[in-house]
């Protein structure tokens, strides 16, 4: 299991889809996916924190300052430089290095003073899908369990996980969260990061029964079909040996 492209993904998920299989982890990034954030990890500015960048010994140079959706601050002296991504130490060194052609020894520190809003999105076949505010440390069991759980027509072997990459690309992994649900392989509930967006698809089943319901209800509404549904039967319910078909009155 690793992440993959979009545009592969979409070839894949018809495969995806009839499969109620699910590796475990193959690769080093798709292992680094399943640690838990450290409580201690450094934060990490985003765009819409609001900054304290103050001056020991040039007070009228401290500022309070929003970091824009570029990702940048604005600051007297020095231009626009960009904050998002870094966390409060290395602005600092950034800060203090850009200062250093106007000022003797600028001793500079940087304080995040509020935080923007964090979030997740979880749609699909989930009870109340939408945003999920990004308090702490969530895996995907969590989210969707927030988002109202799985519907009767989710299937959980086969969720999709989409995530920004490092450079901004969009990567996308599948996750058999029926392993995880049964605590077969709890690997596959890996920690979100902020702005992921988890989707629940339809079961096969569902899929199989919308089918039936264009194509032999709507499609064919002269004809009309009554179908007999053996107890014990496979898939939908049907045993194609026993079905009895007859033509509506």
């Amino acid at each position: 299991m690793r992440w993959m492209r979009p545009g592969i993904l979409v070839l894949l998920l018809p495969l995806f889809a009839c499969s109620h299989t699910a590796s475990g982890p193959s690769s080093a990034a798709y292992a680094e996916t399943q640690k838990a954030p450290l409580v201690d990890e450094a934060y990490r500015i985003q765009a819409g924190d609001q900054l304290d960048i103050k001056f020991f010994y040039n007070k009228d140079l401290n500022e309070q300052v929003t970091v824009r959706p570029d990702g940048r601050i604005s600051l007297q002296l020095v231009k626009s430089v960009v904050a998002a991504g870094l966390t409060p130490e290395q602005l600092t060194d950034r800060l203090t290095k850009a200062y250093a052609t106007h000022l003797k020894d600028p001793e500079i520190t940087v304080i995040v003073r509020s935080f923007s809003s964090q979030r997740i999105y979880v749609d699909g076949e989930v009870g109340k899908p939408g945003l999920i505010p990004l308090t702490g440390p969530t895996t995907v069991r969590q989210a969707i369990s927030q988002a109202g759980g799985f519907l009767y027509t989710g299937n959980p072997t086969d969720v999709l996980l989409i995530r920004r990459g490092p450079e901004n690309q969009t990567l996308a992994m599948m996750l058999n969260m029926q392993k995880v649900l049964d605590g077969t392989d709890l690997s596959q509930d890996i920690y979100l990061k902020p702005f992921d967006i988890v989707y629940v698809p339809k079961s096969a089943i569902t899929n199989a029964n919308l089918w039936i319901e264009q194509y032999l209800t709507r499609m064919v509404p002269r004809i009309g079909f009554t179908a007999a549904y053996p107890v014990g039967s496979g898939i939908l319910g049907i045993d194609t040996t026993s079905t009895i078909i007859t033509p509506a009155k």
